[in-house]
């Protein structure tokens, strides 16, 4: 008798372990994926990319302060403004004096405890000076705004509900303002996923982003490039004939020329890098570019984790349906990187820090001309990490 309940129990465990497999099979997956075909694995650590310690020459700031700031802008007083995932504004004064702009969004208790509450408090990713000394922000959620550095009033300049050629924002991402012209220079992510949902639009690989600019005299927004991959970071050259674009989830550097024979045509300058992706910045000097490296794509045991799952669309929508998002943080090396590249585009070479004793991930590398120090940014982590001396 004990023998036929325990088969009878095997049985049910089978029956019910097939009921969950089928109702996870049934479950609409939350992506839908396409194959992508990678185009090698990633290269070598060698060269250029030799692994080094000199980001480790920095220290961190405002530890529990300052979270995620992301992105980067100084005026000629030697202020420095940053964005922070709780949807605040910050300035830091030249005696590293920390004083809060204003909220994006709404100032409840809840900012910043969960990115469910980002698209009510706001998510400042690019921030710019413009030729008027106002800010200008890129809002996640809440679209492009000129903020006034001192007082923190705010005027919105392009909802992201007002999109562009009938099409709404979903991730206000990367931004760069011509000192030539005034012309905004920004990027939609993606028209499907936020940015509380970026791993899902990692995943998914989708071509679902944008470039775009506004012009701040006319109001008028214009689409320079769409089926874009999880477009990022731009920077204009010195001469601002061209820029460069971060396409972030393919590990890709864009070129879109904005003058000369080529202008309104796009080139590939980097593909299949060592990482992914954030921001792209001009060096102090004007000689160079400097790229973010948000993720490392390269794994010290495995192969990396994305490269393994690029060409099956089944197993992704599996894993969007049952691995919750905070779980893919693990996968993550924490391994900071920061790559310099000549103004061709060639590389030239890279800043590490291979153990995150200073920062894990870096998604904006931006050098200040007047106290020579150099902010490194980050999409999550709590605090500032710095460079007194650069060393590249």
């Amino acid at each position: 008798m004990r023998l036929l309940f325990c088969r009878l129990g095997k049985a049910a465990f089978v029956v019910a372990l097939g009921a969950v497999a089928v109702a996870v099979y049934l479950l609409p997956s939350p992506i839908d994926p396409k194959p992508h075909v990678l185009k090698g694995p990633p290269p070598a650590l060698e060269g250029p990319l030799a692994v080094n310690t000199r980001l480790q020459k920095g220290r961190r700031l405002f530890i529990g302060k300052l979270h995620g700031p992301e992105s980067f802008t100084a005026d000629q007083d030697g202020n420095v403004y940053t964005g922070t995932v709780d949807g605040k504004l910050w300035r830091i004064g030249p005696d590293d004096t920390l004083t809060l702009i204003t909220q994006m969004g709404q100032d409840i208790p809840e900012c910043g405890s969960s990115t469910d509450y980002e698209p009510v408090c706001g998510r400042p990713h690019g921030v710019r000076l413009d030729r008027r000394g106002q800010l200008i922000v890129a809002d996640s959620y809440l679209g492009l705004h000129s903020v006034h550095p001192q007082t923190g009033h705010k005027i919105l300049l392009l909802a992201n509900s007002q999109g562009a050629d009938g099409r709404p924002f979903a991730f206000l991402n990367g931004l760069e303002i011509s000192s030539q012209t005034g012309v905004v220079y920004f990027t939609d992510s993606s028209s499907r996923w936020g940015r509380r949902h970026v791993k899902l639009e990692v995943i998914e690989l989708n071509s679902l982003g944008r470039l775009l600019t506004y012009d701040p005299e006319s109001g008028r927004v214009e689409v320079l490039l769409d089926s874009l991959f999880m477009p990022n970071g731009v920077a204009l050259s010195p001469d601002e004939d061209f820029l460069l674009l971060a396409e972030t989830s393919v590990g890709r550097i864009l070129r879109y020329w904005l003058k000369g024979p080529k202008a309104g045509t796009k080139e590939v300058v980097l593909d299949n890098m060592i990482g992914y992706p954030d921001n792209i910045r001009l060096s102090a000097r004007g000689d160079s570019f400097l790229v973010g490296i948000t993720t490392p794509r390269f794994q010290k045991l495995l192969p990396p984790f994305l490269d393994m799952i690029a060409p099956y669309p089944a197993v992704k929508r599996f894993l969007a349906k049952v691995v919750p998002l905070s779980w893919y943080n693990a996968l993550l090396p924490r391994h900071a990187l920061v790559l310099v590249l000549a103004l061709d585009g060639r590389l030239q070479g890279s800043l590490h820090d291979p153990d995150g004793t200073v920062t894990r991930a870096v998604s904006d590398v931006f050098q200040d001309p007047h106290s020579g120090r150099t902010y490194l940014g980050s999409t999550d982590q709590p605090y500032l990490a710095v460079l007194e001396e650069w060393h590249s």
